[in-house]
């Protein structure tokens, strides 16, 4: 579990909104790995000064909180109890 610790370390170092998150989420599904600069375009889409830099290591972040997900070491989040859509608008 030593790696999701360093996960959320890395990712409590930079904060990221609600609105943030949801648009580089957006930003992610229109520039694929295969987007010539995709990190810049994901941190210009995501805005709020992110660098390319901060982007690619949020993504980062991201995929190993996923692994852990899925092989069974962090249990799924209970979103049911947010209103994430509505901090949004």
């Amino acid at each position: 579990m030593a790696s999701s610790s360093l996960s959320k370390q890395s990712y409590n170092s930079s904060s990221w909104t609600p609105k943030q998150n949801k648009s580089f989420e957006r930003a992610l599904a229109l520039y694929d790995k295969d987007t010539p600069d995709r990190w810049q375009n994901v941190a210009k889409a995501v805005g709020s000064g992110k660098t390319a830099e901060e982007v690619k290591r949020h993504y980062q972040v991201l995929l190993e909180d996923l692994r852990q997900i899925e092989c069974g070491r962090v249990p799924i989040p209970d979103y049911k109890s947010t209103n994430l859509d509505e901090e949004q608008r």
